[in-house]
């Protein structure tokens, strides 16, 4: 299961009887994206709530084809903001913290920390296979990333 099907809507029962509809609390759920970046989903949270919903499809939603918040972009996105998040030295506490306050959304530490640790041995075989085919520049690339990852030891 992808980190992106573990990303949950802060306050969502606050924001489901404001919409006066249920939806998904998993943010990248196809019907949740519809109905909250909706206008009409939008028009009926309260100030606070759409701000926050708002940066999160400028940030996230924002493509310049429609038909990609389909195709997997808004969650590579999100990955490649907790991987920069990360990189800022980061753990998952405070990483977990960062995307509720910016966004009202939220996921648990563990799986934070699980995901961060998938990075890593992503990372650890990309290094072994571009050492094998000879590839300096993606090894070089491939060990900069997982040093940015790991953090200093």
């Amino acid at each position: 299961m992808a980190i992106t099907d573990k990303i949950y809507l802060k306050n969502h029962r606050q924001i489901v009887s404001q919409l006066d509809t249920n939806i998904p609390k998993r943010v990248f759920s196809g019907a949740t994206l519809e109905i909250l970046y909706s206008g009409e989903g939008l028009s009926k949270v309260d100030d606070a709530t759409r701000d926050r919903l708002l940066d999160f499809a400028q940030d996230f939603l924002d493509c310049e084809n429609s038909d990609d918040i389909y195709t997997g972009y808004p969650e590579r996105k999100f990955i490649n903001y907790l991987l920069e998040l990360r990189a800022q030295g980061l753990g998952p506490d405070a990483i977990v913290d960062v995307m509720s306050d910016e966004y009202m959304v939220y996921a648990y530490p563990g799986d934070v920390l699980s995901f961060l640790d998938n990075s890593v041995r992503t990372l650890e075989s990309v290094e072994a296979l571009a050492d094998v085919e000879g590839d300096r520049e993606m090894l070089d690339e491939a060990r900069r990333a997982k040093k940015d990852l790991v953090g200093p030891r």
